[in-house]
């Protein structure tokens, strides 16, 4: 950021910062303790839908490092598409195996941007569910390097839980860089795993 920036008042955005996924292990056991919240298992990254060969071929470089890497056959990793129109790449992993399932965000996320399709990023997820079977999702903003907490309620069309996402704010605040403008925790309504 130069001087006239600093004069115009100008800030310069966060850069992604991919290895912030691996905070989320930590967060879930404060998760758990703060709110009775355990993950899923299931994890999705978002992003603008693309077409064609490159993505194909990005989809596929997914598939064959994940199939590697964990000795998986099948497909390590769906792909969905929302009723928005975005595009979500989903993991499911053992509910007790955070940290394999945020290995599978992370080298999702670095395989779409190293293919060039990094501006088509929009977030991260991981699901998680309390003991009544309430949903929450930990969100990571890819352009801002922030996360966030979205429940939406369950059976109320698309309502969220805006107590509980401010009491997750607080008990995470000491793991996780938070996004502090609140007008950027977008609902996902639809999202895999919620």
């Amino acid at each position: 950021m130069g001087f006239l920036d600093i004069l115009l008042g100008r800030s310069k955005p966060a850069a992604p910062d991919l290895d912030r996924l691996f905070g989320l292990p930590s967060a879930a056991v404060t998760l758990q303790a703060a709110a009775g919240f355990t993950p899923t298992g299931t994890g999705a990254v978002c992003f603008a839908t693309v077409e064609g060969a490159a993505f194909a071929e990005a989809h596929r470089e997914v598939r064959d490092l994940l199939d590697a890497d964990t000795g998986r056959t099948g497909s390590p990793v769906e792909l969905t598409r929302d009723e928005y129109g975005y595009s979500w790449l989903v993991s499911h992993r053992a509910p007790d195996d955070l940290p394999s399932l945020v290995s599978d965000l992370h080298a999702v996320n670095t395989t779409l941007e190293s293919t060039g399709f990094g501006p088509q990023l929009l977030c991260s997820v991981v699901a998680f569910e309390d003991g009544g079977k309430r949903r929450l999702g930990l969100v990571y903003l890819y352009k801002r390097g922030t996360f966030y907490p979205f429940v939406p309620l369950a059976g109320e069309g698309e309502r969220r839980d805006n107590a509980l996402e401010l009491q997750v704010k607080a008990a995470l605040a000491g793991d996780l860089r938070i996004e502090q403008d609140l007008a950027r925790w977008f609902p996902i309504w639809g999202a895999p795993g919620l």
